[in-house]
């Protein structure tokens, strides 16, 4: 099964000459909060959405305010229905005791210089005689965009070299994350009305057009064609031209409110009528399915009355619960063996029964099915169980698609197109359509999964096509065969988590996975300046079909099929220059048309524009490490398929290291080292976590987990990316504040308790001396439990938050993420982690007594084995 992986969720294509265009998205869900609404543009009800990264009020780090641009990342408050937690912890963060940059910190945004000119390779002539090109921005304006709090786009470097020879440095990655469905807390100004649109290229008239404000017509800053705009934009003075939010703002959202669906559902009602349909592995043991049990119980009590749900169990059979009996649990019957036909299918949705129903109606049937659940009873090993997922998910698909003969209280209602299945399994699927044998040792095992892979994925496609999320949450020690898995989520959009057992993380990740938003019939549009190409595109999407696309003369778009458009998804996407640039700026527009749950149709459009400049210096200051560091991981991980590719990348993060500090760096007099450019003082350790961490090292032991850490980094979203590349690191200090240090093993100190939020793992470590003092013991356990689900309050999937003592046999798992800094010299140790200094020397003894020897070297240590000297921290 190592060998046997799933096609990659990322892809790489090369940009190349397409005619892209708008296609008409017409469904309802999507992750983008509505923003505040113009008086001209239409309202909607109050969405309640997850955000990805929420400021936690534990995180406030009196010495790291609000960043000088004023990026902000989430909104202040959740909408999540999950289990309650512990009260709200607000006691502050201290000081990192180094100058060290709180993480997931939010990079720059890019700076939007006010004014534009016309290059003066092409200067204009107009012989109309009405009058010069005017740019539209005001001051406030370029104010508002340097300090926006939208960062749908992030850049690895906010500066573009002009020589292509500098400029193209493989190991120095140059390219942005783009999140198409972040939620902000400000979002887009809203227009109700079609774009201007360039009739040469297709380009959205922006920000940084020039006007010319006696004709009306604009000049496209991707091609440089002038277009008219029916003389919308006529002015007197450019003032005027303020008015138009989409000359304003480099980002506005485009909504149109009509819908062409039969069976149209009242706005009000839209979100939450989207149905949900439970497939239920019933081969569990007594305590796994009494967690399931549970968690299925706080589940239902979570939703919205008006959400809509289903319930189908799967094992040898498929069981489809009815829930016109409001006294007892009643299922009606389907062979697994095989797909079900047709005439079982119409009988089953055009009967008598009831099978997808509101909650405020079926609330007390759900939890009497629930506690109806029986622990599986032949003496048959996890692994052996016929299981026939393959058939339970057909009939779940049909049963969304309907029509169904859904009835409450004397109420019909159609089942709607959009909908979501959530597979609670214990096993893999090895009975029926999509199943694999049994055993690893079948003599045609290879051809079997290889020919279930591909009815999965064609599974996932159908399910994508009628405008449906397949989520599978695995729990349990039984192998999944995620091979076989992974393709059927990805390709309808889903995602597929392994928990421990079916407990808390993945009761929360359950009810996470019901209410994060969904948008349908997603359309990514990249447009370049000319001197920019395209290289790669890693995300939850795959490469557009040219007939979904309008016709423009000279579109060069990259088109990009999203398979959802969710907050917790970005595409990471590499770049190149082709030429020598000889202008003094280049741009980016990136269109993103959608379907939301509102069943509004959105063409959100974000241009930003970048300074080239000569000097590599001003090129590196720019460089914003993090998201460097997450560009790189991707590239990388995409290429890691497996353990034996995995090895192979940690070998090109050397090389990688080695050829940044050649070709930026600096020759140390009568010395073979290289000093690494300063300007990039934080990359290489971040890669260096990636190189030791779970990603890539050797941390995670089995290669299903590894399978699936690689696809959900891969399509995760900056905040969770850069997580899962890096750790961070926060020790508990009286009063129950926290302080914020490198991920340095030197942060275990016997009477203190660290937090390392690893992305998918939150690891609370507890001191030997601290926990001997049973009640300061529990007072500090309980503080740092509340900052770890504060930390991850909204993250999807949530983390497993795992607490042990110094010494214990768990305690490995949290030893292997953090740098091994005792064995550098005490003046590396005090220059990067200079909260040494406030121990005493019995301490700092006592510290250094307390580490085991092993063979893993530290950061100084590998940096100087590539001949390149570690950066001073910054």
């Amino acid at each position: 099964m190592a060998n046997q992986r799933p096609p990659s969720p990322g892809y790489s294509i090369t940009m190349t000459p397409s005619n892209p265009g708008t296609p008409a998205p017409h469904t309802d869900r999507s992750p983008i909060r509505p923003p505040p609404l113009t008086p001209a543009a239409p309202r909607f009800p109050p969405p309640q959405l997850q955000q990805e990264h929420l400021a936690s009020p534990l995180i406030r780090n009196p010495n790291l305010q609000s960043p000088p641009n004023g990026v902000h990342s989430g909104s202040p408050t959740p909408h999540m229905s999950t289990p309650p937690g512990p009260p709200v912890f607000t006691s502050p963060v201290r000081p990192a005791a180094v100058p060290f940059r709180s993480s997931p910190a939010t990079p720059q945004p890019v700076a939007f210089s006010s004014g534009s000119s016309l290059p003066a390779s092409s200067p204009p002539h107009f012989s109309n005689g009405s009058g010069d090109l005017q740019h539209q921005v005001s001051d406030s304006a370029e104010d508002l965009t340097s300090t926006g709090k939208a960062p749908y786009v992030l850049f690895s470097a906010q500066k573009v070299l002009k020589q292509k020879r500098q400029a193209n440095v493989p190991s120095l990655a140059f390219g942005a994350l783009v999140s198409p469905g972040r939620e902000v807390s400000t979002g887009p100004q809203i227009l109700q009305r079609d774009p201007h649109r360039c009739q040469n290229c297709g380009a959205y008239a922006n920000f940084y057009c020039n006007i010319l404000i006696g004709s009306g017509q604009w000049q496209c800053v991707i091609c440089r064609k002038l277009n008219a705009s029916e003389g919308e934009y006529i002015a007197s003075s450019k003032e005027e031209l303020r008015n138009f939010p989409e000359l304003s703002s480099p980002m506005v959202d485009y909504v149109q409110t009509g819908n062409r669906r039969p069976g149209f559902i009242p706005v009000s009602d839209s979100r939450m009528s989207a149905p949900i349909v439970l497939v239920i592995d019933e081969c569990l043991d007594e305590p796994h399915l009494q967690h399931l049990q549970s968690s299925l119980h706080a589940f239902v009590d979570s939703l919205s009355p008006t959400t809509r749900i289903g319930i189908i169990l799967y094992g040898r059979t498929v069981s489809v619960y009815d829930f016109s009996e409001e006294s007892v649990a009643s299922a009606d019957v389907l062979p697994g063996d095989k797909s079900p036909t047709q005439e079982s299918l119409k009988a089953l949705i055009y009967g008598t029964g009831i099978y997808l129903s509101p909650m405020h109606a079926s609330l007390p049937v759900a939890h009497t099915m629930f506690s109806s659940f029986r622990p599986y009873k032949l003496d048959v090993p996890e692994v052996s169980r016929d299981r026939c997922l393959g058939t339970a998910l057909e009939v779940a698909l049909a049963l969304i698609q309907g029509p169904s003969a859904e009835m409450s209280r004397g109420i019909v209602k159609r089942s709607g197109g959009n909908g979501r299945i959530i597979v609670c399994a214990g096993g893999p699927c090895t009975y029926g359509p999509g199943s694999v044998p049994h055993s690893f040792t079948h003599p045609n095992y290879a051809h079997m999964e290889k020919t279930a892979t591909k009815w999965m994925e064609h599974l996932g496609r159908e399910a994508h096509r009628n405008n449906t999320v397949v989520d599978i949450l695995c729990a349990g020690t039984c192998p999944l065969r995620v091979p076989v898995l992974q393709p059927l989520a990805k390709a309808s959009g889903g995602v597929l988590i392994l928990h421990d057992d079916f407990g808390e993380a993945f009761g929360v990740n359950l009810q996470r996975a019901a209410t994060r938003a969904a948008g349908s019939h997603g359309l990514l549009e990249i447009r370049c300046s000319d001197d920019i190409l395209i290289t790669q595109v890693v995300g939850p999407g795959e490469e557009a079909h040219v007939d979904t696309h309008e016709s423009f003369k000279n579109d060069a778009a990259l088109s990009i099929q999203m398979l959802s458009v969710e907050e917790t998804q970005s595409f990471s996407i590499s770049m190149e220059t082709k030429n020598d640039i000889k202008s003094d700026h280049v741009f980016f527009q990136f269109a993103i048309q959608y379907s939301n749950v509102y069943q509004a149709d959105i063409s959100r459009v974000i241009t930003v524009r970048l300074p080239a400049v000569d000097s590599v210096s001003a090129y590196l200051d720019s460089v914003q490490d993090e998201v460097a560091a997450v560009l790189i991981a991707k590239r990388t991980l995409l290429r890691a398929k497996n353990h034996s590719d995995a090895i192979d990348m940690r070998v090109t993060i050397d090389e990688r290291i080695k050829d940044i500090a050649q070709k930026f760096g600096s020759q140390i007099p009568k010395s073979k080292l290289c000093r690494f450019p300063k300007e990039l003082s934080l990359l290489p350790e971040l890669l260096f976590h990636l190189k030791r961490g779970p990603l890539l090292g050797s941390i995670v032991g089995h290669e299903d987990e590894r399978s699936v850490l690689r696809n959900l980094f891969l399509n995760a979203s900056f905040d969770l990316s850069l997580r899962m590349v890096a750790p961070r690191c926060l020790m508990h200090r009286e009063g129950g504040t926290f302080e914020e240090l490198p991920a340095y093993d030197l942060a275990m100190q016997s009477d203190t308790a660290v937090v390392l939020d690893h992305g998918t793992d939150i690891f609370i470590w507890m001191g030997a001396e601290l926990a001997a003092d049973e009640g300061k013991n529990a007072a500090t356990l309980a503080a740092c439990r509340t900052l770890a689900e504060e930390l991850t309050e909204s993250r999807f999937p949530a983390p497993r938050i795992l607490a042990f003592k110094e010494g214990s046999s768990q305690a490995r798992y949290f030893v292997s993420r953090l740098i091994p800094a005792h064995k550098d010299p005490p003046y590396d140790q005090e220059a990067r982690f200079p909260q040494l200094r406030s121990l005493t020397a019995e301490q700092r003894t006592k510290l250094k007594n307390s580490f085991l020897h092993f063979d893993d070297p530290s950061f100084c240590e590998w940096m100087r084995s590539l001949r390149a000297v570690p950066p001073e921290p910054s």
